[in-house]
This record gives C-alpha cells, structure tokens and sequence, in this order.
C-alpha cells in the first residue's frame, strides 16, 4: 500500500499512522468515491458548495433567529486560517485542538485549520483535566482554541503543552479570537493536501475509561457523507438538520456539519441542544432532520413532544441500540419511522442502517451502500445467517488508531471488528444482541445486557437503567441492574417487585435480574453513551 506525497511540513501524523499490514481493507465501491489524489476536505464541502448554490445561502441557523450564510461561514474560516498561518506559525500538519461548545464559530474553526493543512483534533468541552491531559500527550497539539467559559480546569494542561501564547481564547469581554480574525482580509488559497493526509483526530467515546485516538483523512469526512448521508438519508439543499450530539463527537460533526453543508442545506447549532430544547426549534428553524440517541426520542414521548416531532422528514437514532419498543412508541405517536443505525468512531460515522420502506423494524438495518458487513466467529470465520457472532465491516474508511497497539484487536484479516455482538438474517439485516462486552454469562446462559434493559425500560416507572454482570460469590456472575425511577417514584421494595413481576412477563427468567440498585442518574461520558465500566468499578467496589 502506498500513500500519495504529503502536503504535511510536519509529519507527525503520518508517522504516527499503524503499519500497514495492521490497517483494514479499504474499498471504493461507488462512482461518488472515487477521489483525486488531491483534496481537501475544507474546498469540497464550502468552496464547491457555494459554487453549485451560491453565497447568500444560509449554512447555520441560530437558537436567537441568527444566521451565518455559506459566504459569512467561508470568510470566517479564510479569515482563522490566516490567523493559524500568519499569526501563530501553524504549518501543514500541525495540530490544532478545538475546545468549543456547538456554534457558528467553532464551525468556522473547523474549516479554517482543515484549510490551513492542519489536522483538527476536537475536543469535548465537559472533559475535565485528566481526560484533556491523555488526548494531549498523545496528539501533542500546536495550538489550542478554547472557548473563555471552558479555559477552565484545563488551562494548565493547556499551557504546558502550547505554551501561553498557543491558547487562543474565543468569545469573553475581549474576544481574542474574533478580533485576531476581524484584522484579516477574507480570502485564502487553501493548502493542496493530499486525499490520504490525515484531517481529523477524533478520541474514542472511551466506554473502557482509556480513550484511543483514530486518525481520518480528508477523503473520509466526504466518504462519510457521500454513503450514509446521499443513499440512506437522501439529504437535499432543502434540509435543515439538528443534532444532539456535540461536534466533537463524530456523530456530530457529521449531522451538524459534513452532511449539511456536503448537500447544500442548512444546520442548526444549539450551544444548549439537548432533545428538548432541540424540539422547540424545530418549527421556528424548519428542522427537517433530527439526530439523537434513542433515549432522546423516549424522553419526548415521556414530555409530550409528539406534535413536534411529526414535522420532522427523518429521526435519525444511532449512539445506543434503538429498541424495537421505541420504534414502535414513535412511529404510534408520531407517524416518524426512525432511521436506525450503527456507526464507530473508528469508522468515522454510521455504515449499518435502513430508511423508509426499506426498514425492517428490530433490525439496525443493512450495510449502506459502499459498505459491506459480516458476522465472525471467535476464530474470525464468517457464519451464516442466523448465527451470533462478532460485526465486521470493510468500506471507503476504516480504523486507524494513532500509535495505539490496540489496533490489532479493532482490525482483523482486513476487516473493522466493531465490539457488538450481532446476527444476520437471510436478507442481509443485522439485528444487533449486544457490546461483546455487555454479554453477560450467568450459570452458563448468555444475556444480552440491552435485552434485559429493554424490559426494565419499559416499566412505567422506570426512567432508564443500565445492567451489568456481578460477582457473586455462589453464582459466579449475576444479573445486576442500576435503575432510575421516574421523578417522583421511590426506588424501593415495592418498586423492586414490581420491575421484576414485569420483566418476568417479558423475558426468560434466567436474563432478569438478581440484584437492583436505584441511583438518581446513569454515568453517561459526553457524546451520552452510558459508561458501563463506571457501574461495574462500583459494584465491584462494594
């Protein structure tokens, strides 16, 4: 395998890349992913599509009524690339870290370094020092851009790595970052990187608590966009798309930005976007497309947001596994078929999914277009339909960990080996059973932790749960379940009966659980996954 001559002055991230015969194979199956050995990302997705539609176009929508139009978001991009180059000393390859809420500015941000030929390594703004401090050593960024209400507590961090002077703060009193930007003239000549430079570090949502790095390219933020977002979400310049999930969750970034901007639509960017607050935009900003995880779509029903969510073209669910009893509760209360899907940070988005007629309720869907999926055996052989095994995936991106030996535990004989459990049926849909590290082996039954969720969910008064496998000194393993009650519900005796009497009528006996805890919320990291391992660290703690 051979990568095309780098743009990059500074290589760090090509070296950093893992051996070749540890990638996965890549494959580019469709007419739309048949890239130049040049790109960038940047050009593609702003530069052409205001060529093809024009500047005056609104690109983000604003919670205030506020707009930025594709020419006000490429000025704005032109203008921090000048900035990164001419104020800071930034050169192809460097690494610029963004610690920003969602909004107009952090978009910006985005564009101008991937223009600049840096590589943008985003960042949550909940992480709390010692999250920043391990993406830091590892990414070993050139400069910072931190939005002044979340300097803190990782300033020091910051500092150490980049210096005082490698801290640009946005927003505040004095705003360093807009007036750095308001000093420069509009225009820049994008650098001419390579499709297979690298563009994007992304860290892992870190369900293991140990975050790893995947590195994207260029051609990947398009190939994200020309799969998933063109075949399954059929997105046109007439959508107007919102996500939950912050940008520096690749969930994200695609809904909110790479598929918007990729078919000429517009995106809402919500500092405050959480599934209410988003349903209360979606009439006054013409939100078309939603994305969120399944626990945000059963927090509307719960809050009554029916009405709103039936103006929507799409629902799109991905981040946690979409139960066939929310499908369903969606679709009576809304009339809203809700996309399913599976993605990866490694993968970079979702590449299991259905839409439309298309969509067989229970499943996750099929292999979208440019992707193809099958389920392993322990020993890496593909089984056959109906048999549950490891999901593997090979498509246009693929894993890519950043210096990391747990590369050859994600890749195996060329395929992306994704941690679910899974099975396929006769017409190729994957009907997800759990995390391989969510099956639960008790007195030698398997159980699969979200089935067991399911049926607690479903209980009137629970709220949401979370089940894992404990220790127990007679059993071995046990069932265990951590519940949140609904507002106003005591997690006592009586609640406890009567969660198992209706768990009971819903799965075997074997897979409800032996133990219950209540506590007043699930530890969820920041892109909203549940952090299993945080429950299991309690329970064995105890």
């Amino acid at each position: 395998m051979e990568l095309s001559p780098t743009s990059h002055v500074d290589e760090f991230t090509r070296e950093s890349l893992p051996p070749f015969e540890q990638w996965p194979t890549l494959e580019f199956t469709l007419p739309e992913l048949q890239y130049p050995d040049r790109l960038n990302a940047a050009v593609e997705l702003l530069d052409r599509t205001i060529e093809r539609f024009g500047a005056e176009r609104p690109a983000l929508l604003l919670p205030d009524g506020g707009s930025w139009s594709y020419g006000e978001l490429q000025r704005r991009a032109n203008q921090f690339a000048r900035v990164l180059v001419e104020d800071h000393g930034i050169v192809p390859g460097n690494r610029v870290l963004l610690r920003m809420p969602n909004s107009a500015w952090a978009v910006a941000c985005w564009f101008g370094a991937l223009k600049a030929g840096a590589v943008v390594v985003t960042t949550m703004v909940a992480w709390r020092e010692i999250e920043i401090e391990r993406v830091v050593a590892k990414v070993k960024p050139d400069l910072a851009v931190v939005d002044h209400r979340h300097l803190e507590p990782v300033g020091r961090v910051l500092e150490a790595a980049v210096g005082a002077d490698g801290i640009l703060v946005a927003g505040g009193a004095e705003d360093p970052l807009g007036a750095a930007c308001d000093r420069k003239p509009g225009d820049f000549e994008a650098v001419d990187t390579a499709a297979d430079d690298v563009a994007l570090l992304g860290a892992t949502s870190g369900t293991t608590g140990k975050p790893k790095v995947t590195m994207h390219f260029h051609r990947d933020i398009l190939a994200i966009a020309d799969t998933f977002a063109k075949h399954i979400l059929r997105l046109t310049e007439h959508d107007v798309s919102a996500s939950t999930a912050p940008l520096a969750f690749t969930f994200g970034l695609g809904g909110s930005v790479v598929f918007p901007l990729r078919s000429g639509g517009a995106t809402v960017l919500a500092e405050q976007s959480g599934p209410l607050q988003l349903a209360d935009l979606i009439e006054p900003l013409g939100i078309t497309v939603l994305y969120t995880a399944p626990t945000g779509y059963r927090n509307l029903l719960k809050e009554d947001r029916a009405d709103q969510l039936r103006r929507l073209r799409l629902g799109v669910s991905a981040g946690e596994h979409l139960s066939l009893e929310t499908y369903e509760a969606v679709e009576a209360a809304t009339g809203l078929r809700l996309v399913n899907g599976i993605g990866s940070t490694e993968m970079l988005h979702v590449f299991i999914s259905a839409a439309g007629d298309d969509i067989k309720p229970g499943a996750t869907g099929r292999a979208v277009p440019g992707y193809r999926a099958t389920i392993l055996d322990a020993d890496g052989n593909e089984l056959p339909p109906g048999e549950m095994g490891r999901l593997a995936v090979i498509g246009p991106t693929g894993c890519r960990y950043l210096d990391d030996p747990r590369q050859a535990d994600y890749v195996s004989g060329g395929w992306n080996v994704t941690g679910d459990t899974y099975l396929m049926d006769e017409d190729g849909y994957f009907f997800f059973q759990a995390r391989s590290d969510s099956l639960i082996v008790t007195a030698g039954y398997n159980v699969g932790a979200p089935e067991v969720e399911e049926a607690i969910e479903s209980h009137p008064d629970v709220k949401e749960c979370a089940v894992i496998g404990r220790d127990d000194p007679v059993r071995g393993v046990i069932v265990g379940a951590f519940v949140v009650p609904r507002d106003g519900v005591a997690g006592d005796d009586a609640l406890t009966a009567s969660i198992l009497e209706h768990a009971k009528a819903r799965i075997a006996v074997y897979k409800c659980p032996r133990r219950i805890d209540y506590i007043d919320a699930l530890p969820r990291n920041p892109s909203g996954k549940v952090q299993h391992f945080v429950l299991r660290e309690r329970a064995a703690a105890e």
